[in-house]
């Protein structure tokens, strides 16, 4: 039995102008995983989404959707997906409700049964007061939401989301986050696309990093987590803190930052500290699979 929701072999796409988007990378997302895809602005994530959907066409190599081979069984694999893209794309004069009926319709979903999911997905994104209220009026974290219901109304297997919290306020996020876990949890598989790295840590538990159309590193997140030789930590101090020896330290204000190579743990650290100084808050500078993801980047 597949054990895979996408599978990607020796993809390929360049452009007309001789832009390389893809040469020739590979990817396996298991059945029911949470899976990052990170790069950079035109490092060739929207070209792979846009092969998988039929929106672009590949130069060669195959892509399989729950094991339907795009150029073999093509609306087999289109029935399995369902994408929520960076830019709203619905009509704004239309009425939230119409949007997803109308969505509803163009699948060839029966009234009645178009009905119960509209209810239940204007339930469940907090969207049901919004029901008759045209989506122009909506703030911007309402129509991210309004794109999520219109992909799920189709009950996809594999959802992909490019950039779905982008723009949305911190409260919102962390309610979008909640709702992408149990729909993963449900069984559904998700990739994600997002530059916001904390989203990424939150949710998925495998990434994978594009540069210049190729994959450079595929794994789960704990495994590019532990890959980590060095770590900063930001320390408050009730006022001037002093640098700690053996350490790299450098003082901002009533702050210290202190990065620790491989080998110096926080814990130690701490048991060097030796400030007259109070030591009000601890962080990191930034989250850990930003500092993986920045490391890669920064490699040749």
């Amino acid at each position: 039995m597949n054990q895979f929701a996408l599978e990607i072999k020796g993809l390929k796409k360049t452009y007309k102008g001789g832009v390389h988007a893809l040469k020739s990378i590979n990817l396996e997302i298991p059945k029911g995983s949470f899976f990052g895809l990170l790069g950079e602005n035109g490092a060739g994530k929207t070209t792979t989404i846009g092969i998988i959907t039929d929106l672009v066409k590949k130069n060669s190599g195959t892509v399989k959707v729950f094991g339907f081979d795009i150029d073999e069984n093509l609306i087999d694999a289109k029935k399995q997906v369902a994408v929520v893209p960076q830019e709203f794309n619905f009509n704004i004069f239309e009425k939230v409700e119409d949007i997803l009926t109308y969505q509803a319709g163009y699948y060839g979903i029966p009234k009645s049964e178009a009905k119960t999911r509209i209810d239940k997905l204007l339930k469940d994104l907090d969207l049901e007061d919004k029901r008759k209220v045209p989506s122009r009026m909506l703030s911007g974290g309402m129509k991210r939401r309004l794109m999520i219901a219109r992909a799920l109304i189709l009950e996809p297997k594999l959802l992909i989301l490019d950039e779905p919290t982008a723009g949305v306020d911190v409260l919102l996020r962390q309610q979008t986050w909640d709702y992408l876990k149990k729909l993963n949890q449900s069984g559904i598989t998700i990739l994600l696309t997002t530059h916001y790295l904390e989203e990424a840590e939150q949710l998925c538990d495998q990434i994978a990093v594009i540069k210049k159309g190729e994959i450079v590193i595929c794994d789960r997140k704990e495994n590019l987590l532990k890959s980590l030789t060095k770590k900063t930590y930001i320390l408050d101090f009730d006022r001037k803190p002093q640098s700690i020896n053996g350490y790299q330290c450098q003082i901002v204000e009533n702050s210290l930052e202190v990065t620790l190579t491989k080998g110096q743990q926080l814990q130690q650290l701490l048991s060097d500290l030796n400030q007259s100084a109070e030591l009000l808050d601890i962080r990191h500078k930034s989250n850990r699979l930003e500092q993986v993801y920045l490391d890669l980047l920064n490699s040749n």
